[in-house]
C-alpha cells in the first residue's frame, strides 16, 4: 500500500484537529447567531419567563448552526474512516435528528407547560452543539473494529 501524504495517519490527525478547531470556532462565534435563549439560560432561567423572541429567526439560526456543525462533523467522520456507508448513515441520522429535535423545540416553545425550561435547554443544546459527533465516532470505530475482526 502506497503511503502518500493524504493517506498518512499524521495528515489525517492534523485534518481532524483542524476540523475540531472549526467546531470550537463555531462555538466561539456563537454570538453571531440570533439566539435570545443563550442569555436566558446564562441567567436564573428557572425563575424567569422566556424572553420575547422572533421564533422564525431563531429557528433559521439554529438550523444554520446545526448545518455548519453537521458539515464539519461529516468531514471528521470521512477523514477518520473514509467509508461512504458511514457518511450516508450519518447524513440520514443528522437529518432525522434535526427534524425530530426541531419539532420538539417548536412544541416546547409554543406551549405553556410548566417547568419546560430544562426540556428547551437540552433540545436546544443537541441542536447547537456537535454532540452527535461524539456519539457517532465511537460507534463507527467499534463497527470498524468488529468488521475488521471478521476478516
Amino acid at each position: 500500500m502506497q503511503n502518500t501524504l493524504f493517506t498518512s495517519s499524521v495528515f489525517k490527525l492534523i485534518l481532524i484537529i483542524v476540523l475540531l478547531g472549526l467546531l470550537v470556532g463555531v462555538r466561539i462565534v456563537e454570538h453571531w447567531f440570533y439566539d435570545p435563549l443563550r442569555l436566558y439560560f446564562e441567567q436564573d432561567y428557572l425563575h424567569v419567563d422566556l424572553p420575547q423572541m422572533n421564533t422564525f429567526k431563531l429557528y433559521i439560526n439554529i438550523i444554520l448552526r446545526y448545518s455548519i456543525n453537521t458539515l464539519i462533523s461529516l468531514g471528521v467522520i470521512w477523514i477518520a474512516f473514509q467509508n461512504k456507508g458511514y457518511i450516508i448513515f450519518s447524513v440520514q441520522f443528522y437529518t432525522i435528528a434535526l427534524l425530530v429535535l426541531l419539532f420538539v423545540l417548536v412544541i416546547l416553545l409554543n406551549t405553556q407547560l410548566q417547568n419546560q425550561n430544562l426540556g428547551i435547554f437540552y433540545v436546544r443544546r443537541f441542536l447547537i452543539q456537535p454532540l452527535f459527533l461524539f456519539l457517532l465516532l465511537p460507534a463507527f470505530h467499534y463497527q470498524n473494529k468488529i468488521s475488521k475482526s471478521k476478516i
